[in-house]
C-alpha cells in the first residue's frame, strides 16, 4: 500500500476534528473523501501532508511512518499536497512556477505540458492572469513535478464553475493511471468525483459515515445522502 492511516486522530491542540480513522489508498488508484463543510476533510489533507501533528494513530508511506508534524519529511518522502488555495507565486510564469518546485528526477516540463496541454498556451503568463481553472491546472502540474508517491488534492473545484470541473476531474484519473501515485480527492462535487475514483469515504463531523467502492456508491444515491445526514443507516461498506 502507498498510503496508510491507521486509527489516525487529527485536530487542532487538544481538539479533534477526525477521530480514529482508518484508511489505505494503493498506488495508483484515488480514494475520494467526501463530506459535508465542517467535516473534517481539510484538516485530514493538512496531517497527512505533516503540516498539522496527529494527535494520535499512524501514517504511513510504503510502509515507513511519516513523523508527525514534519511537512518537509513528508514531502521527501513522496506526498505533496494541492492545497484549497493553490497556493501559487501568481508573479511568476506558468513555466517559472513549475521548474521552481520542480525536483531532480521529477518530470520534466515537457512532459507536463504533455499531461496538461491547456497551459501550454499560457505558458509565458503570470500565474496571476489565468484563469481559475487554469490556476488549478498549474497547482496540479506543480505537484506532479515533484513526483508524488502520495497526491493530495483539496477541493479541486474550489471557485469553479461546474463545466470547468468536467473538464479538470478526468485528469485526475489520468494521474494515477500514468504516475502510479495514490491520491486522496477531497471534492464536493460527488457525482463527478465518484466517476473519476476507485474508493470512497463519507466524513460526517470527524467519523466515517460511509466507505465503499466508488462505482457501488455512485449506484446508491440514497446511501450517500444518509451518510451526509450521519444517519444510522449510513454503515460502512467495508
Amino acid at each position: 500500500m502507498s498510503l496508510r492511516l491507521s486509527g489516525v486522530t487529527a485536530g487542532y491542540g487538544k481538539l479533534p476534528i477526525v477521530r480514529n480513522l482508518d484508511l489505505e489508498v494503493p498506488s495508483g488508484t484515488v480514494t475520494a473523501v467526501l463530506g459535508p463543510n465542517g467535516a473534517g476533510k481539510t484538516t485530514l489533507m493538512l496531517t497527512i501532508a505533516g503540516l498539522l501533528p496527529a494527535l494520535g494513530g499512524e501514517i504511513g508511506v510504503e510502509g515507513k511512518r511519516l513523523p508527525d508534524g514534519r511537512p518537509a519529511r513528508a514531502n521527501n518522502s513522496g506526498v505533496v499536497l494541492v492545497p484549497d488555495n493553490r497556493a501559487l507565486f501568481t508573479g511568476l510564469t506558468v513555466a517559472e512556477n513549475l521548474e521552481i518546485a520542480r525536483k531532480r528526477g521529477g518530470p520534466s516540463l515537457d512532459e507536463i505540458r504533455e499531461t496538461l496541454p491547456a497551459l501550454i498556451p499560457r505558458w509565458n503568463v503570470a500565474a496571476g492572469a489565468l484563469s481559475g481553472g487554469e490556476q488549478q491546472m498549474l497547482a496540479v502540474g506543480r505537484a506532479l513535478v515533484q513526483k508524488p508517491k502520495v497526491l493530495l488534492i483539496d477541493e479541486m473545484s474550489m471557485g469553479l464553475a461546474p463545466v470547468i470541473v468536467e473538464n479538470l476531474l478526468p485528469a485526475v484519473r489520468h494521474i494515477a493511471d500514468s504516475t502510479g501515485a495514490a491520491i486522496v480527492l477531497v471534492e464536493q462535487h460527488v457525482r463527478l468525483a465518484l466517476e473519476v475514483a476507485d474508493d470512497a469515504v463519507v466524513l460526517v463531523h470527524g467519523d466515517v459515515t460511509l466507505r465503499g467502492p466508488a462505482a457501488e456508491l455512485r449506484g446508491a444515491p440514497e446511501r450517500l445522502e444518509a451518510a451526509y445526514l450521519g444517519g444510522e443507516s449510513a454503515t460502512a461498506a467495508r
